[in-house]
C-alpha cells in the first residue's frame, strides 16, 4: 500500500494556513491535557484560523483566546449532562461548515485516544467536507509525568497499555482483564466508576500489593493525587475526593515517583548542608 506523506502533510498545512473556502472544512484538533502550555503550535495556528470552535468540557477554556475570529460552541458533557449528542455534533460539523468555512473541533489530550475524533472525521469526509487532525498531548503520558511517574522503565516495565475503563455499553472493558495478568503498565481512562472492579481484578492476579496512582485535573492548578496499593486505593479515594476527572495508573513505575522525589529531597538537603557550612566558615 502507497500512501504519499507529502500529500497529506501539504492538505493538513493548507487548511491550518489558508482561510476558508469552497465546501467547506474540519480540522480535529488535540487541545492536550489541561495545561494551557502542553499544546502545540500547530494547533494554535489552527485555531487562530478558524471560524467556527466547537469544544469539549476537558479542553481549558483560556486557548479559546487563540479564536478571537470564531464562533464559539460548547459541545461538551458536564456532570452527565450533555449539551450535545453526538449525532448532534456531527450535524453541527456540517452545517456550520458549509455554512461558515473552517470549523475546528478541539478536543482535551489526543482526539485519536478515545475521542472520537476519527467518527467525526469520517462522517465530515462523508458529507463533503476537506478533513485534517492535528494531534495533541495525550494525558495518557503527559498526566503522569507530570506527576513524575514514568509508564516505562527499564528493569519495571516493558510497555504499557492504554486503556478504556468505560465501553459505549457502559461496562468495564475486557482488556481490563487481560492487562492485569501482564507485567505491563495499565493506564486506565474514564475509570473512575468502575474502580472497586478494576481493584478485584488485580487482587485475583495476586496483586494486592501493586502500586496505583489515580490523577484527578492532571496538569491543571486543582490537580490532586492518591497514590496507594490495590488494598488501600478505595479508602484514599475516599478520603482524598478523588472524581472525575481522573486517570488511573497501575503498575512498579508509580514507585518512581517516591523515589525520585526521596532523591531530590535528599540532595536539597545536602546541598542546603553544604551551603550552611560556607556560611560558618
Amino acid at each position: 500500500m502507497h500512501t504519499n506523506n507529502l500529500s497529506n502533510q501539504k492538505t493538513i498545512n493548507s487548511i491550518v494556513d489558508a482561510p476558508s473556502q469552497g465546501q467547506g472544512r474540519l480540522t480535529v484538533v488535540g487541545a492536550g491535557p489541561g495545561d494551557v502550555e502542553l499544546i502545540t503550535l500547530k494547533a494554535i495556528k489552527t485555531l487562530e484560523n478558524a471560524n467556527v470552535v466547537l469544544y469539549d468540557a476537558l479542553v481549558n477554556e483560556d486557548l479559546l483566546k487563540y479564536a478571537q475570529n470564531a464562533e464559539l460552541i460548547f459541545v461538551g458533557k458536564r456532570k452527565g449532562c450533555y449539551a450535545y449528542q453526538q449525532e448532534q455534533i456531527n450535524e453541527l460539523i456540517v452545517s456550520r461548515a458549509k455554512s461558515a468555512g473552517h470549523v475546528v473541533r478541539l478536543k482535551g489530550g489526543d482526539p485519536f485516544v478515545f475521542g472520537r475524533g476519527s467518527e467525526e472525521m469520517e462522517y465530515a469526509a462523508s458529507h463533503g467536507l476537506e478533513v485534517a487532525m492535528v494531534p495533541g498531548i495525550s494525558s495518557s503520558l503527559s498526566v503522569p509525568a507530570y506527576q513524575n511517574i514514568p509508564v516505562t522503565k527499564r528493569g519495571s516495565s516493558e510497555s504499557f497499555w492504554v486503556i478504556t475503563g468505560t465501553t459505549k455499553e457502559h461496562k468495564l472493558s475486557a482488556d481490563v482483564a487481560l492487562a492485569a495478568k501482564s507485567s505491563a503498565t495499565v493506564v486506565i481512562l474514564m475509570g473512575m466508576s468502575k474502580l472497586p472492579q478494576i481493584v478485584e481484578l488485580f487482587k485475583e492476579e495476586g496483586k494486592s500489593n501493586m502500586p496505583i496512582a489515580i490523577i484527578q485535573n492532571g496538569t491543571r492548578k486543582n490537580e490532586k493525587i492518591g497514590i496507594a496499593t490495590m488494598s488501600t486505593i478505595v479508602d484514599v479515594v475516599e478520603k482524598e475526593k478523588l472524581s472525575n476527572p481522573a486517570i488511573i495508573i497501575i503498575g512498579e513505575v508509580v514507585r518512581h515517583r517516591e523515589a525520585l522525589l526521596k532523591a531530590k529531597n535528599q540532595y536539597s538537603n545536602e546541598n542546603a548542608t553544604r551551603l550552611n557550612e560556607v556560611d560558618s566558615e
